[in-house]
């Protein structure tokens, strides 16, 4: 965020906050004045890593923030993020949402020229490659680095006395640009903008390079790499916020399309329908809405358990997702339930969930899922699992659905999905049903890859 009125801190903190579902593993935001760089950040949640007098020592009318979901290095303090790197001549703070699949490459490239790592990073990796190329000049710096990257980036950049948003060229991850009064932010989601009383602009284009300083904003394209579109899809079936836009599209809605979509291909006789909270409640009501069956909740989620740096006890894992989740008896029991779902990736809480249906009293459960067969690991910034992890990539349909314990299970083809935003496969990554990547990629490539 840049504003010319007010120092950012708080108007950071409060878009992060909003922002927690894309990560919640360490949470960090860099400010500058006066030629001086700020920073604090730590491992956890937004709330826990930031104080009233965190915020305050942060000063300044120029800021960056990021919430860390890690896809390549661990989960420890050095590797939170916004990075700030330092040269002879320049030094600049980066936050990343992405995934860059040359990264090992450039990495010893730049070691050869002298750079030092402190991070296991992709991230670090971005930073150094723009700070250390022989210009004053921001866009120029961008661009050369836009030239040797390889993946998915989106990117805001604290440099001198300018805010800089970068998108790369196939528009993987989402950008948007917002404002309020004569102040400027750029975050991954509208939802962020709204939370903070920013007006919606638009979106970052692919291949953009964004600037916001004293002359207001102004924009710059990469042109040096002619590659289609290919926004993720998995944004839309589960990764953003159902009131989030994107591509032009309320996330709500297309999610409650997917949910039209299953009744329409896949009917089946019941009496109440369900969906796994959150991110399939609104297919959910989609397809109790297509197929008058009735949508009641019957499955409650703690909101508080997420993702945890505590491994559990064996009792505790015992329970597995009864710790996430408790069900409405009274809806389920004696009852035939159609379950909606964004997605089945390893297959490992799918069978948990419907077993606590069972124990409610549930008499069928029929699976509907609004992702297709997810057969191939995300090398863009997801971290869905190694392909030897994926069931869908071992097992074929009826053999999930037995092994999940399901009456019936039927998934949305691509096609169908893609239909419910206005997609097709020359316009989305759809890689991880597919295998189909934008650019060539490994087979398998290592989250720990440089660490070792």
């Amino acid at each position: 965020m840049y504003s010319p009125d007010f120092e950012v801190a708080q108007t950071l903190f409060y878009a992060l906050y909003a922002l927690q579902h894309r990560g919640q593993e360490s949470a960090g935001i860099t400010t500058s004045a006066d030629g001086y760089i700020f920073t604090h950040k730590n491992t956890g949640l937004v709330s826990h890593v930031f104080q009233e007098n965190d915020l305050s020592a942060l000063v300044g009318k120029f800021g960056i923030g990021h919430t860390r979901y890690s896809t390549t290095g661990s989960s420890n303090t050095k590797n939170s993020q916004p990075i700030n790197v330092k040269s002879s001549s320049s030094e600049l703070s980066l936050a990343h949402n992405g995934n860059i699949v040359n990264a090992i490459e450039l990495k010893k490239e730049l070691e050869l020229e002298g750079v030092v790592f402190t991070t296991s990073m992709d991230s670090e990796v971005i930073a150094h490659l723009i700070n250390s190329y022989p210009s004053n000049n921001i866009v120029e710096k961008v661009k050369y680095a836009m030239r040797k990257l390889k993946g998915a980036y989106s990117l805001t950049i604290l440099y001198e006395d300018k805010i800089i948003g970068i998108r790369d060229p196939f528009g993987v991850r989402p950008l948007c640009i917002g404002k309020i009064e004569n102040s400027y932010i750029i975050a991954s989601e509208t939802c962020a903008l709204d939370h903070v009383g920013a007006k919606f602009i638009r979106e970052v284009e692919a291949g953009e390079i964004v600037i916001l300083d004293k002359f207001g904003l102004q924009s710059s394209h990469f042109n040096g790499l002619k590659v289609r579109p290919a926004p993720c899809i998995f944004e839309y079936i589960y990764f953003a916020r159902p009131d989030s836009i994107m591509n032009g599209k309320l996330n709500y809605s297309v999610r409650r399309n997917m949910g039209i979509q299953l009744a329409k291909k896949y009917p089946v006789e019941a009496d109440v329908v369900i969906g796994v909270p959150d991110s399939a409640i609104p297919a959910a009501i989609g397809y109790a809405f297509e197929s008058g069956i009735p949508y009641s909740d019957g499955l409650i989620r703690n909101r508080y358990v997420g993702r945890t740096f505590i491994q559990p006890e064996q009792r505790f894992r015992v329970l597995g997702a009864s710790l996430k989740y408790n069900t409405l008896a009274e809806v389920v029991a004696n009852k035939r339930i159609v379950v909606l779902d964004d997605s089945i990736v390893r297959g490992t809480t799918t069978p948990q969930v419907l077993s606590l249906l069972k124990s409610a009293g549930a008499k069928e459960i029929h699976m509907r899922v609004c992702a297709p067969p997810i057969t191939n690991p995300c090398h863009f910034g997801v971290d869905l699992a190694n392909k030897s992890e994926l069931i869908a990539a071992q097992k074929s349909v009826s053999e999930i659905k037995q092994f999940i314990g399901a009456d019936s299970l039927h998934y949305l083809s691509i096609e169908e999905c893609l239909e419910t935003f206005g997609g097709s496969l020359d316009t989305n990554c759809t890689a991880c049903f597919t295998g189909d990547y934008p650019i060539p990629v490994q087979l398998e490539l290592d989250k720990m890859i440089l660490e070792r």
